[in-house]
């Protein structure tokens, strides 16, 4: 019901389904982001907690992942964005 409303409102003030697509697809994109880096940051805790020995290995490897997953999502972003300046 509330996406037929937002749909029709977007296409009478002429804005387009493409746009309106993307604004989704980037505010998508940066929600899957944060829930990834939520994800990554639990496990690394949890895996240091089991094997505080292994702590520098555990924090390389989940910044390297971290930084990997924001990539992408900056990467969409920008597609988005691209995709909505046009």
């Amino acid at each position: 019901m509330l996406l037929s409303t937002v749909l029709l409102q977007a296409a009478a003030a002429g804005m387009g389904v493409t746009k309106l697509g993307a604004a989704l697809g980037a505010g998508l994109a940066v929600i899957g982001a944060g829930v990834g880096i939520g994800k990554i940051g639990g496990s690394a805790m949890e895996a240091i907690a089991r094997q505080p020995e292994a702590t520098g290995d555990i924090r390389s490897n989940m910044i390297i992942a971290a930084a990997l997953i924001e990539g992408v999502a900056l990467l969409a972003v920008v597609v988005c964005l691209l995709v909505f300046l046009i």
